[in-house]
């Protein structure tokens, strides 16, 4: 499937917002230390479900949201229970370290990044759909970031 202009669109504010991740020009916010292992603990549960589900996607691995044409569906391992375990990992890794950090701003930024994946995974499963007759039904069954509580 070809690229659009949304693609690029995407990828760029991801990699912007990333990168202003990686700087703090905000004060530490002050709660106890025993939330920072909290943190940790999700930054390391992100960081895991992150690499997995690389792993599992293989040569279907691509930045941007549209498919690549000789791509197939996945719907194993971590995608059996997130339709988007590559950003549920992401999401868990920066608000993780976020809190562990005690950081205001980073959690500011982790939440411009929960809503740029949100829009971005609206636009990434249109394009599913359209490449994968399957794909309304596993989105039916599985949660868009986590899994679907019963």
């Amino acid at each position: 499937m070809n690229k659009s202009v949304k693609d690029y669109f995407f990828v760029s504010i991801q990699f912007f917002l990333f990168g202003l991740y990686a700087f703090d020009f905000l004060p530490k916010m002050e709660y106890p230390k025993s939330i920072a292992i909290i943190g940790v603990l999700m930054a390391i549960l992100g960081f895991v479900i992150m690499a997995i589900a690389l792993f599992e996607l293989k040569t279907n691995l691509t930045v941007f949201p549209t498919p690549k044409t000789n791509s197939e569906l996945i719907t194993f391992g971590m995608y059996k229970f997130s339709r988007h375990p590559i950003y549920s990992g992401i999401l868990l890794f920066v608000y993780g370290y976020a809190i562990f950090s005690f950081s205001l701003y980073k959690l500011l930024i982790s939440s411009l990044l929960f809503v740029l994946l949100y829009f971005k995974t609206n636009y990434e499963e249109s394009q599913l759909e359209r490449k994968f007759p399957d794909y309304s039904n596993y989105k039916m069954k599985v949660g868009r970031f986590f899994p679907k509580i019963k």
